[in-house]
């Protein structure tokens, strides 16, 4: 892969990245002014519990793809970006365009697939 191209997915990581940290200081802004005895009744505790349980959820994915991110950004840097790590050939650039995290080329993410779908 040429350093142009690397640039790109460099820049691509890093506004990924960017943009996930600001939604998640946001989010903490919003969620830190939270008071239960705002709430009149059990109905609405009960709302606001599972919209808090939701955000949870979401930050704990965003957590997820963050250390991905990350991991792809030392991929560039050691030179191993863009390389599948089962079976050792290049990542297509349409592959890494749509996901850029990905580790595997197309061929070996559907045997993974198949093989999760076989056990599952």
């Amino acid at each position: 892969m040429n350093q142009k191209d690397l640039k790109r997915y460099k820049k691509m990581l890093e506004d990924s990245k960017a943009s996930l940290l600001e939604s998640a200081k946001k989010t903490l802004v919003e969620e830190s002014s939270f008071d239960t005895d705002d709430l009149p009744d059990e109905i609405d505790l009960a709302s606001s519990e599972y919209a808090q349980s939701m955000v949870f959820r979401l930050r704990d994915r965003e957590k997820f793809l963050l250390q991905k991110i990350e991991k792809a950004l030392v991929r560039i840097e050691d030179g191993t970006f863009g390389v599948c790590e089962r079976c050792e050939e290049d990542i297509s650039p349409k592959r890494l365009d749509a996901r850029p995290v990905t580790t595997l080329c197309i061929r070996c993410k559907e045997e993974q697939e198949k093989k999760e779908k076989s056990y599952g």
